[in-house]
């Protein structure tokens, strides 16, 4: 395989340019069957293989600088820059992570997860570049969908004026997660058509040279054109039209499908049933019901910033919908604030996206929604320790992110009638910004009622005990049982069991009483202990005798991690928190007996 040749890019530009097309084939081939079995990002990462390959034959990484924008297409950098043994030796798959990462390697310029971001890290590394006289080349790759957040927009605006040489190669594949959406999307449409020789070319308006690579799977086409640009002196922008999933025709066929892929079988491209998502599952129970409030009620609103699934929005739904479902594209800040203002002029906006997502719209969440007391409702997925396994994305932190922001009720459903209760409530109110914190651990139920108002802050004792009362808060609520079941067998002490529901405000009266008869208080939570809910509880207590163990994530979240290691790192094992129960109550009985 020409592929044991390369080692490093310096490998790479030692073989014969008419055999680069049999490398990439050769490099599709492993990306496929590692993904087949590992899971990843297949179709961005099936879409930019020559491309990567042109780009290191070009230029000399790590002394020229290339930062991938989101960074989930860069398996195939990867694979060219010494590190092709974790995409060829299943032993080895999980020694990387699926993102650019220093710490792997020096050709990997930032450890990166989000969006938008590649072309103002690319300014920032010019301008040093600039500034220490370097000659180094600084290269951003971003794709079409990418160029929706605002802050490429803001880079873009800024890197003629401040940069100096740089080069912005648009990986244009006419796809987001699903479909674009939006006039920059028509515009790059407009390019495509004619081959970048429209009048109007928004890239050359802010003061970019533009140069247009109509088949970006053309490794010839790509290297002539990047040996243009190599040397140039102003801002640059290489437009490459790819197709996602290039290669791999299911991936072709149904990019939406194949942009992470579960593990499947490359001769059917049917994910494997043990690792797929499960047939019940949160986004198409709320997608349904969301199409229901939508044809019942036309202010209603589903939003999404290019990510539907989150609500179960399918194609079909989306067309059923039409001008009651927005896609804002990646741009959360925008869709924030666009719900915000929906809300207040008499519409029922339900915006979804990601948890480590909505750290992308702080302000706009604390500034336009909750100061203006907005009744939108956000849905908060991917969270906690089930919903990713990268440092980039974990789900950790939105719990103490959003729960300090005065004016939002936080909600934490543990199953599947609090969830829809919990949505009906927060769509038909008017009153606040509401956000719901979908159950990231499977679809559990309840046979007992569930309450219909979420105004006021009240915790559900959902089963009385004494000694200790342990608060499980939403998709800790089911490990919440698992403790009070140990408790009760090892200690022969009922636990007094509460779903709080509520991750803002407190239930003062409910803990009030638990004074009366209880000795020890156990707050679990899906996410960081550090400003979270258990903390909140703590200050509650913080002049009683009341003892309180927080128990949620206390260590850094490494670039790659699995559920149990985390969770036996951190002390979430059911025996685990059984101990520290253990150590608390023999302390104070000890201490009782001194007295």
């Amino acid at each position: 395989m020409i592929l044991d040749k390369v080692t490093s890019p310096a490998d790479l530009k030692k073989i014969p340019a008419d055999k680069l097309p049999e490398l990439a084939q050769e490099i599709r081939t492993a990306l496929i069957n590692k993904t087949s079995s590992f899971g990843g990002h297949l179709g961005s990462n099936l879409g930019v293989v020559e491309l990567t390959i042109a780009l290191h034959y070009v230029f000399d990484s790590p002394k020229d600088k290339i930062v991938f924008d989101v960074s989930h297409q860069c398996y195939v950098h990867k694979i060219l820059t010494g590190r092709k043994a974790a995409y060829l030796d299943e032993k080895l798959y999980r020694s990387v992570t699926g993102y650019t990462n220093p710490k792997e390697s020096i050709h990997d310029q930032f450890n990166v997860g989000h969006t938008s971001t590649s072309i103002s890290l690319a300014c920032g590394l010019a301008k040093g570049r600039n500034i220490c006289n370097r000659k180094e080349k600084i290269i951003a790759v971003i794709g079409d969908a990418a160029l929706d957040g605002g802050e490429a927009f803001e880079a873009l605006n800024s890197a003629v004026e401040i940069c100096g040489g740089l080069i912005v190669v648009v990986n244009d594949n006419d796809m987001s997660i699903p479909e674009n959406h939006g006039a920059l999307c028509a515009h790059l449409a407009e390019l495509r058509k004619n081959e970048g020789k429209c009048a109007n070319n928004f890239f050359k308006v802010l003061g970019f040279d533009y140069y247009f690579v109509k088949d970006g799977h053309n490794i010839g086409d790509l290297i002539e054109t990047f040996n243009k640009v190599k040397d140039i002196t102003c801002p640059v922008v290489v437009h490459c039209v790819t197709k996602k999933g290039k290669g791999y025709s299911f991936a072709e066929n149904n990019p939406e499908k194949w942009h992470w892929a579960h593990p499947f079988d490359i001769g059917t491209g049917e994910f494997h049933k043990s690792t797929s998502v499960p047939k019940e599952n949160y986004g198409s129970i709320v997608g349904q019901y969301l199409m229901q409030k939508i044809k019942n009620d036309p202010t209603v609103v589903a939003m999404t910033a290019s990510v539907p699934a989150y609500i179960g929005f399918n194609v079909q739904r989306r067309k059923e919908a039409v001008s009651q479902y927005v896609d804002v594209g990646i741009a959360e800040a925008n869709g924030v604030t666009m719900a915000a203002a929906i809300a207040k002029s008499g519409g029922k906006p339900v915006f979804v996206t990601g948890s480590s997502f909505y750290q992308r719209a702080y302000d706009q969440i604390e500034q336009e929604m909750c100061i203006n007391r907005c009744a939108a409702t956000m849905l908060v997925a991917f969270s906690g320790i089930n919903g990713h396994d990268s440092d980039a994305h974990a789900g950790l932190y939105d719990i103490a992110l959003l729960g300090n922001i005065p004016g939002l009720i936080y909600l934490a459903p543990s199953n599947k009638q609090e969830y829809l209760a919990m949505l009906d409530w927060s769509i038909e109110q008017n009153e606040s910004p509401v956000a719901i914190r979908i159950p990231w651990n499977g679809v559990y139920y309840t046979d007992k009622p569930v309450p219909q108002e979420y105004s006021k802050t009240k915790y559900m004792v959902r089963k009385s005990g004494a000694q200790v009362a342990i608060l499980g808060l939403g998709s800790f609520y089911q490990l919440a049982e698992q403790v009070a079941e140990l408790i009760n067998k090892e200690l022969h002490i009922e636990p007094t069991l509460i779903d709080p529901m509520f991750i803002t405000g407190v239930d003062k009266q409910l803990l009030e009483d638990l004074k009366h008869d209880h000795k020890l208080i156990v707050t679990l939570e899906d996410g960081i202990v550090s400003g979270g809910f258990g903390a909140r509880i703590s200050q509650f207590y913080g002049i009683d005798d009341m003892k309180v163990i927080n128990c949620g994530f206390h260590t850094e979240v490494p670039t790659q991690f699995t559920v149990e290691e985390m969770m036996e790192k951190n002390g979430l094992m059911p025996e685990q928190i059984l101990q520290r129960v253990k150590d608390v109550l023999s302390v104070d009985e000890a201490s009782e007996e001194k007295k």
